[in-house]
């Protein structure tokens, strides 16, 4: 039978120089018998060997090479695609990452545009430990920034409208608050599911970690009023020292906030207003959308192997250690716990860094965050300053110490985020729900049924 009829011989090995090989024809398959193809190739040449079947394997033919990799030795024309040299790489990678930064800055002014004018009146009118918690929790979503909800609720206890007692399950709320960014972060892969399910754990594992820190240490507070009262005490012993010098703005912050400045000179949120908030919106989601995919391709291709085994390992150390202690440097040095946990989304979502080994960074950045705020406070005329400076490094403090050390405990938050992602990716309405729920929708039935 000639090969136009079905025929599995050999074919040549060789054709003319250049042109593409052509693999033969199926062959026959009856619709009792359906058949799998499998290619046998030689050695010498990928496309010279002969079709075999495979019995059993569905309807469908199944097309296996089964010979050497292509290439350009064993298979004349193919040309293999050109790898992009390591710094190159890393030069993209770098700038990919400025533009995510830029995306995530855009999208907190959107956010904090949408919600102009509401975080002072909102964090005034509580009444009970359980609407501050929402409150902050809400106030911190609208600016986005822990930071301003923390300068606010500074000026809300000095002029003597909040008690520091009352003031502490804001405090909390606003730990809570901030988790928002990178969560949204973490969309950018939601096409790919892998990556997707990957960086959303790494997002959402600091939510659940200061959502079981506000569950363990709230009734404690409201029991025995154990943050309060240490930071009371601590206030009248540093209120002697002298600050003069407090750090300035961190130049990788100024850097990423310059395009997002210069977008608001061109969207005006003083003149045009909320629609200001959907547009930064708009820009901020699209450039992590744009970066983040390109991010994750790239990081894993220039961080692979032993590298990558490397850095899990030295980070890994002493049972978390360095990681806690890199988190808290970092966060110290851009002054921004988002822009910290936003970088860590791309590094898990491409498999460079584990779960397990991202978490103690996440912890360091919760503490890292609040060093920049407790020494400004100290150089500030009011203790009130201070004392809520305090309240915001105890509780990031107290939760890492109660948390972590116990190994049952420690690795709570990461299996609730895998839990989680793995629902994310099975159901990505979940992921709306999530998000509306935990950022929106309960901390205004905390405030609205229980103020």
């Amino acid at each position: 039978m000639g090969p136009g009829n079905g025929a599995r011989g050999p074919i040549p090995a060789r054709g003319r120089r250049g042109a593409t090989p052509r693999l033969p024809p199926f062959p026959p398959r009856s619709a009792s018998s359906p058949t799998a193809l499998r290619w046998r190739g030689s050695p010498q040449h990928p496309l010279a060997g002969s079709w075999g079947d495979l019995r059993g394997f569905g309807p469908a033919p199944l097309l296996r090479h089964e010979g050497p990799p292509l290439s350009s030795e064993a298979w004349p024309g193919y040309v293999r695609p050109r790898e992009l040299p390591a710094p190159l790489r890393a030069i993209l990678v770098i700038a990919l990452l400025y533009v995510f930064l830029v995306g995530v800055a855009t999208l907190e002014s959107g956010i904090a545009a949408l919600g102009a004018g509401f975080q002072e009146a909102l964090l005034a009118q509580v009444s009970n430990p359980v609407s501050g918690l929402s409150a902050g929790i809400l106030a911190t979503v609208l600016v986005q920034s822990s930071s301003v909800s923390t300068a606010t609720i500074v000026g809300l206890v000095g002029a003597g409208t909040l008690g520091v007692p009352e003031a502490v399950p804001m405090i909390m709320g606003a730990n809570i608050g901030t988790t928002v960014t990178n969560t949204l972060a973490a969309l950018g892969n939601i096409r790919r599911s892998e990556e997707f399910r990957r960086g959303f754990a790494g997002a959402t594992m600091h939510d659940m970690f200061n959502l079981l820190a506000v569950v363990i240490i709230l009734p404690l507070e409201l029991v025995t009023g154990i943050v309060s009262r240490v930071a009371l005490a601590l206030t009248g012993v540093l209120r002697g020292t002298e600050i003069d010098v407090v750090p300035g703005p961190s130049p990788i912050r100024r850097a990423v906030r310059l395009p997002v400045e210069l977008l608001e000179q061109v969207i005006d949120p003083e003149t045009i207003g909320r629609v200001a908030g959907v547009l930064l919106l708009v820009v901020g989601l699209g450039l992590i959308f744009l970066a983040l995919g390109f991010i994750t391709r790239n990081m894993r291709r220039l961080i692979a192997g032993a590298l990558e085994r490397s850095m899990n390992r030295v980070i890994g150390r002493g049972g978390g250690a360095i990681g806690i202690l890199l988190g808290i440097v970092v966060t110290f040095l851009v002054q921004s716990s988002t822009i910290t946990t936003s970088i860590l989304v791309p590094l898990v979502a491409a498999g460079i860094l584990t779960l397990p080994n991202a978490y103690p960074i996440t912890l360091g950045a919760n503490v890292g965050t609040t060093i920049t705020a407790l020494l400004a406070s100290l150089a500030v005329l009011r203790p009130e300053g201070l004392t809520i400076a305090l309240v915001h490094t105890l509780f990031n403090l107290l939760a890492l110490a109660i948390l972590y050390p116990v190994p049952k405990l420690r690795l709570v938050p990461v299996r609730a985020a895998e839990w989680l992602a793995d629902q994310a990716v099975s159901h990505r309405s979940i992921v709306a729900v999530y998000v509306l729920g935990l950022f929106i929708l309960l901390p205004v039935l905390g405030i609205v049924l229980l103020d």
